[in-house]
């Protein structure tokens, strides 16, 4: 808590505390105070407004949950080969990805959803055979994903951009082994974010929570038990920002809300955009609720040309709004089907970029 011009404030840090400014050699702090972002002290978009809608202490965001990729199944790996070299390349996978990232951030996209176990490479999967886990069966964490991760979460922090990091994912958690493997893996990767100073990371603990998840630690009864996990575990004082997210049309229960820092909530299968205000607003109305940013971080609607929209409904209320183009496994559609190209490079991408360029102002 800080007195500012004369009134008590609760400010909730990303790596917060005493410390978070001396990171060694890193650049970008994110903060929450109150329903808005900040990022080095300064609320995102600072003083932008769109259509009369605040922008203000928003944070624009897109899913590319696959940026660390890669299939440990020799059986599914083919499925997701380059057309140019008839093979699979998770190091190209990354290095393309790092090499897209200045394009999002000149456009005003501000943060990003990437997981230490991806998001179905198929877009849309029931059955997942494939094997994508930065965790080991031990919650252990295996080396090569997290060196990945480190280039792409440096950049990020070169660029002034924010990612947000997800542990789990429905279709890859039974590869733990147990719920102590889960909680491991949980302080793993908190720790590993703190050994590297990272102070533009806040943590989505599963994607999804309430889709078909093995471990019941994972399911909405019990989730809130991490939240509260990572927020404890500090460094120096220090500690992260967390939360967890629903499917499509979901809002929060009282347990996650109570617990979390922000709330994540997806538009995904909500076809009125006044759904999505909707959901903004009975969000607010769940007990436990005090002013907290509430993001969409996957929705796949892109009707960016219509006056009304899924994205134009959350801005409305006030809230954040993410980018989900699942893709077709063809290196040019989405953003979620390896092999993924990452640039602007169809209608669609570049369709939501200028918008997001468009509501914040960016190059103006």
């Amino acid at each position: 808590m800080r007195w500012i011009n004369g009134a008590l404030v609760v400010v909730l840090v990303a790596n917060s505390g005493v410390g978070a400014e001396e990171a060694p050699g890193r650049q970008t702090r994110v903060e929450i105070k109150g329903g808005a972002f900040f990022l080095n002290g300064s609320p995102t978009y600072e003083g932008r407004t769109w259509n009369g809608s605040k922008i203000e202490g928003l944070l624009m965001n897109s899913r590319m949950v696959q940026g660390i990729f890669d299939d440990l199944n020799p059986e599914t790996r083919h499925r997701w080969a380059y057309p140019d070299s008839g093979e699979y390349d998770a190091e190209r996978n990354t290095r393309e990805f790092i090499e897209a990232m200045p394009e999002w951030r000149s456009h005003g996209l501000l943060a990003f959803t990437i997981n230490l176990q991806g998001g179905s490479p198929e877009g849309y999967s029931g059955e997942q055979p494939w094997h994508n886990s930065a965790i080991e069966e031990d919650g252990s964490l295996r080396p090569e994903y997290m060196d990945r991760l480190g280039r792409i979460l440096d950049r990020a922090d070169e660029l002034g951009m924010v990612a947000i990091l997800g542990i789990f994912y429905f279709g890859q958690d039974e590869r733990l082994k147990d719920e102590e493997a889960v909680l491991r893996a949980v302080d793993n990767a908190v720790d590993w974010v703190f050994d590297r100073g990272y102070t533009n990371v806040i943590i989505e603990v599963n994607n999804e929570c309430n889709v078909r998840y093995d471990h019941d630690i994972l399911k909405p009864d019990r989730v809130h038990e991490l939240i509260d996990r990572v927020k404890e575990r500090t460094r120096d004082g220090r500690r992260l920002l967390a939360g967890t997210s629903y499917g499509g049309g979901t809002v929060p229960r009282e347990n996650v809300v109570r617990s979390s820092d922000f709330l994540l909530v997806h538009g995904n299968g909500v076809k009125d955009p006044a759904r999505i205000g909707e959901m903004v607003s009975q969000c607010r109305e769940v007990p436990g609720y005090r002013p907290m940013p509430i993001l969409f971080n996957e929705d796949d609607h892109f009707a960016f040309d219509r006056p009304t929209n899924n994205m134009a409904a959350a801005i409305g209320e006030y809230a954040s709004w993410g980018f989900f183009d699942p893709g077709e496994n063809n290196y040019e559609d989405g953003y979620q089907s390896p092999p993924v190209r990452w640039d602007l490079n169809t209608e669609r991408k570049r369709a939501f970029f200028e918008t997001v360029r468009e509501v914040t102002g960016e190059g103006e």
